[in-house]
């Protein structure tokens, strides 16, 4: 029976790649009575609607019929360098993308081009007819009008959403039904092609997709989500935001840090920006009383911050005195900072930071809204007892012990190790009269909350004890003092977070200060190893490791009755003594070792120190693999067999309290997954 137009119309003549004849469906009743089911089209994958072509065979190869007419080559307005070309699929391995105009991914097909630019077909029309003022498919759809807050906050932008055109916040101006399938303003749908900005008369500014992601040269940002539009001049290379082009250049801009405002400033050569010393393009915004310039987002610097950088809050100056500060280093970055433009200061310890780098991570810092508000101490981990004329604390209640501790002098022949550290007790210590107990001063005066800036949370981190993790900064097992987020419940080590504590470190085997550098590829002159990240000398070549900088310059170790020091070189030449005196091996002379300057022994650092270096004894209950209480021990001069692998415990183990029960287990085969490093997993 022949098909009738009002059912459909047969194309025979070009069935678009499938194997069936195609049938052009006009309304979607035509569509649900030859279709089981809607289906997505074959080219775009959005969801079926009309006018469309559908297999005759019902197979359930569908397309808009828009997708079907899409050439194969668009010469695009708003990108004039290379055509756009269709492809079934994106060129890359994985066959996905991300387009660059809604920023949303996809595995359909594409319009790309050679140099990069990539969109969904529905992407790549809708622009064009942008481009031509031709959006006919918009005159019916609804129209919503922009949240604004009012002074008692009854209205907030919560709409999360930005419009792909600007890729400012969707509610914040006149905008599409975002139900039309285009977060779009109404007013990026209508912008004219062609503009003349006063900050590039050279020539007129066309509306283009940010194709190359050139920083606007206004704002000086680049967005990182999508390309979305631009007024550009190709050939000089001159871009700016759609807001920004925007802004009038009589407009009056309020500073969150300065009190006089802000105009519009253009400048026939580069500036450096008062408020932050980067340099700028030739677009700044000028105080007209003070005479400075700065770059149109340092308006909203804010005054005072709070970063895990510092102790202390921050603040925000234009300008300093060079004799207010001993050192004129950045606390973060440790390059000098320019004292003749903006900085970020701490007015307790003249600590001095430059803009960009307090501020480039925005997880690290929270704005103090009011100046006069008043700093919150965190509490102190100890309760004061009783103390001497000095003002000095002699007998303390700390959180982290039941009993009363005592401070005592140090003795030179004190073998105990500190609960807190693990570390040879060395300069003043408290200790328990009860039990066991002893803590350095300095670990005992650890505050109980901590910034650290390398941990990414914004929550601060408390001190806690006696809980077994593996640090993420230098991979030991630790059960000692530690810094646990109040966050996420990522645990620190207390060697790193003193390791890190920002500004200039001082090494007992080096004369000069070091500073931490996050990246830096050099080699360690501790183990000769390269590093990725660094403790390093700005005067000489001198370089360590994170690890290698903590490590203990004074231990114990059974091979000696007297503590061995950390030496960084040995001058003898004699082979004979370049051997380890642990695991008779040989050893580099230029490498780090411990010695004892009595007994001359000489040992490998691994080998003093062990795999476990600041796991310390303890009880252990409620164990899935034993009925009884465990403690961690280690083993020194009688090594029993391991009850799971039958091999000698020589290092750290778990064995059982009970005196009749003679189970004992290497740490090792009974360590939890979660505290093993990847390389030691399982293949």
């Amino acid at each position: 029976m022949e098909k009738t137009k009002e059912e459909g119309e047969m194309e025979e003549s070009n069935n678009y790649g499938h194997q069936h004849p195609l049938l052009l469906i006009l309304n979607q009743d035509q569509l649900i009575h030859n279709q089981s089911g809607v289906t997505d089209c074959s080219r775009c994958g959005e969801k079926g609607s009309t006018p469309c072509l559908c297999c005759a065979e019902h197979c359930g190869f569908y397309l808009h019929k828009v997708c079907a007419e899409a050439p194969l080559e668009l010469n695009h307005p708003f990108h004039l360098n290379h055509p756009l070309l269709l492809m079934q699929n994106a060129p890359y391995s994985s066959g996905g993308y991300i387009c660059n105009f809604c920023g949303k991914g996809g595995n359909n097909f594409v319009y790309h081009c050679s140099c990069g630019l990539i969109f969904h077909i529905n992407c790549a029309l809708f622009t064009f007819k942008i481009a031509e003022n031709n959006l006919k498919e918009l005159e019916h759809v609804a129209l919503q009008h922009p949240l604004i807050s009012t002074e008692n906050g009854d209205e907030e932008l919560e709409d999360v959403r930005e419009c792909f055109g600007c890729w400012e916040p969707l509610a914040k101006y006149t905008h599409f039904s975002p139900a039309c399938g285009f977060n779009l303003h109404e007013k990026c749908a209508k912008l004219p092609v062609k503009l003349n900005h006063v900050c590039h008369r050279k020539h007129p500014l066309a509306l283009q997709f940010n194709s190359e992601r050139l920083s606007c040269k206004i704002c000086g940002e680049t967005n990182r989500k999508a390309i979305g539009f631009v007024y550009a001049c190709s050939p000089c290379k001159f871009v700016v935001h759609i807001e920004c082009a925007s802004q009038s250049p009589l407009q009056v801009i309020k500073s969150t840090n300065h009190e006089h405002p802000f105009t519009l400033f253009f400048r026939q050569v580069p500036f450096t920006c008062d408020a932050c010393g980067i340099e700028g393009n030739h677009v700044g915004h000028r105080c007209g009383t003070c005479n400075i310039i700065i770059h149109k987002n340092c308006i909203s610097l804010p005054r005072i911050i709070k970063s895990k950088w510092h102790d202390h809050r921050l603040l925000h100056t234009y300008f300093h005195h060079i004799e207010d500060f001993g050192v004129l280093n950045c606390m973060i970055c440790h390059d000098e900072v320019n004292t003749e433009h903006g900085s970020y200061y701490c007015s307790k310890c003249n600590a001095i930071f430059h803009v960009h780098c307090v501020t480039e991570d925005e997880r690290s810092y929270s704005i103090v809204s009011q100046e006069n508000e008043d700093e919150m101490p965190y509490g102190s981990s100890f309760i004061v007892l009783e103390s001497n004329d000095a003002g000095e604390a002699t007998k303390i209640k700390h959180f982290k012990h039941i009993h009363n501790l005592m401070l005592s002098p140090f003795v030179e022949r004190n073998v105990n190790g500190c609960d807190g550290c693990l570390l040879p007790i060395s300069g003043p210590f408290y200790s328990c009269s009860f039990c066991d107990f002893f803590l350095h001063k300095a670990c005992a005066e650890l505050p109980k909350m901590k910034d650290v800036w390398h941990h990414l949370c914004q929550k601060p981190l408390a001190l806690i004890s006696d809980r077994v993790f593996r640090c993420r900064e230098c991979l030991n097992v630790c059960n000692a003092f530690a810094y646990e987020c109040c966050g996420c419940k990522a645990k620190k080590c207390l060697q790193c977070v003193l390791a890190l504590t920002p500004g200039p470190r001082i090494c007992l085997k080096h004369e000069h200060p070091l500073f931490y550098y996050r990246y830096y590829n050099g080699k360690c002159n501790a183990c000769g190893y390269t590093t990725k990240a660094a403790f390093r000398c700005k005067v000489c070549n001198f370089v360590l490791h994170l690890g290698c900088f903590s490590l203990p310059i004074t231990v114990h170790h059974k091979c000696d009755e007297h503590i061995l020091s950390l030496i960084d070189h040995d001058d003898n030449s004699y082979s004979e003594r370049h051997y380890c005196d642990i695991c008779e091996e040989s050893r580099d002379s230029n490498s780090w070792f411990y010695h004892c300057a009595k007994c001359d022994t000489f040992a490998h650092v691994d080998c003093v120190l062990g795999k476990y270096p600041f796991v310390k004894l303890q009880i252990i209950r409620n164990v899935g693999y034993h009925p009884h209480p465990l403690t961690i021990v280690k083993k020194m001069y009688y090594y029993p067999n391991c009850d799971k692998c039958r091999k000698p415990c020589e290092d750290l183990a778990l064995e059982c309290l009970k005196s009749d029960c003679k189970y004992i287990v290497h740490w090792n085969c009974v360590e939890p997954r979660s505290l093993q490093r990847w390389w030691d997993w399982p293949m």
